[in-house]
């Protein structure tokens, strides 16, 4: 039946989590869709910009554009430093050792590429096995499939239980000599599962193996300590967390990412070129990134890691896990609506779908109700054909959502359910 009246959660919000406040740093939130005021639950996709991200953009061209590592002038020496100071911001939002263990990518996608093509390429060989989850997106998995039809390594997949937690029985058996990787998320971008990560670890270095954590879901949520997880590799992307699109991170530990040839060639990667002798290459993190980078969207990104932290990302952690609460509660009384993901440890991603309706046009209806939800696969086809379905929608939950916005998506879900089946 239609659920009308929604119980508030009984976990208490954070003491000092003043949402409406939060809420005046977001310009895009006081827009309308359709003629109804935005709720916006797609932040798994992309969350939402503050003003004092959007800010840099301004200032940065307006003020000080030049190209960095360069120049001698004054203008090159600002953008430098302000490109530098996101590294050293980064190295401490990560917990890394040194920063020049942190480098600077176009988002998770290409982190992992990165590792796929300068580590894998250099280190799996035929016959070597690589183990991956069933929760993986599809950047997680296609990188590997590639370069495994190229070499000839096995992938081997984790599976899941039916509440969508990984199945950690089953990974402890998928060891043996020849496995040199595990790639694994962190979180689950389609059903918000958090995974044991720091136990994952320990027990792909017991058996002489590597670990990637794609960290995309993660960082918006948690607080991450990569030498905690005691993480081989860690990424995650800028747009998730507040910041620009086009940006995002690899972490690695300072012996591998040494030893690791160049994925890229250019400017700025190097020490020395001739024709007559072999070309050498520039110290870490340079090594990595070649050409000119993204200098604009590296200092909002730096903006935006202080903005998460100066909000404080335990408690953004602990208002979606209201915000889900509620959200579960409520859709859960809805006939014929099935959610997929109930682990135990959850972050704010909620995916279900609805007996007799189709999730596009679940979709595609609630937004004339001005509420933006995901629908599809979510890039990660394995996983919802493992549980016999082709899409789900997902609602995301960020800091600024608040619990009147979650009854305007259930109150809209339910019209829309009506008018579908």
């Amino acid at each position: 039946m239609p659920h009308s009246v929604i119980e508030k959660p009984t976990v208490p919000a954070p003491a000092t989590f003043n949402v409406e406040a939060l809420r005046d740093d977001f310009p895009i939130l006081k827009r309308e869709v359709h003629g109804k005021p935005l709720v916006y639950l797609d932040n798994a996709a992309t969350s939402q910009t503050p003003r004092q991200v959007i800010d840099v953009f301004s200032d940065y061209y307006s003020r000080y554009n030049a190209n960095i590592h360069r120049g001698l002038h004054t203008l090159s020496d600002e953008a430098t430093a302000a490109f530098e100071a996101t590294r050293h911001r980064v190295k401490a939002f990560l917990n890394a050792e040194d920063e020049r263990q942190i480098i600077f990518t176009r988002g998770t996608t290409e982190a992992i590429n990165l590792v796929a093509q300068s580590w894998g390429r250099s280190q799996l060989a035929a016959g070597d096995e690589v183990l991956i989850s069933m929760l993986e997106h599809h950047s997680n998995i296609v990188p590997w499939q590639l370069l495994a039809a190229e070499i000839g390594f096995t992938i081997k997949v984790i599976p899941v239980e039916a509440n969508g937690a990984l199945d950690m029985t089953a990974y402890r058996s998928l060891f043996n000599e020849r496995t040199k990787l595990v790639a694994v998320n962190h979180v689950s971008n389609a059903l918000g599962t958090i995974n044991p990560v720091k136990e994952m670890a320990a027990l792909a270095h017991q058996h002489g193996a590597l670990i990637l954590v794609d960290g995309a879901q993660a960082t918006p949520h948690q607080k991450v300590d990569v030498q905690d997880i005691d993480a081989d590799f860690y990424a995650f992307s800028g747009h998730k967390i507040y910041g620009p699109t086009g940006v995002g991170v690899l972490y690695g530990k300072k012996a591998l990412l040494e030893a690791m040839p160049p994925w890229q060639g250019g400017g700025e990667m190097i020490k020395t070129v001739s024709f007559d002798v072999a070309t050498t290459f520039a110290e870490l993190p340079h090594k990595f990134e070649a050409g000119t980078p993204a200098i604009a969207e590296v200092i909002a990104l730096g903006r935006a890691i202080e903005w998460l932290e100066g909000v404080g990302v335990e408690a953004i952690g602990a208002w979606e896990a209201v915000l889900l609460k509620h959200a579960t509660a409520a859709v859960s009384q809805i006939d014929g609506l099935r959610i997929l993901g109930t682990a135990p440890q959850k972050a704010g991603v909620l995916s279900f779908v609805v007996e007799g309706a189709h999730s596009q046009d679940i979709g595609l209806l609630i937004d004339q109700l001005g509420v933006a939800i995901r629908t599809g696969h979510h890039c990660a086809q394995p996983l919802l054909h493992h549980f016999g379905v082709d899409a789900t929608c997902r609602a995301s939950f960020a800091a600024y959502n608040t619990l009147e916005e979650i009854d305007t998506f259930v109150a809209a879900l339910n019209r829309v359910i009506g008018m579908v089946r």
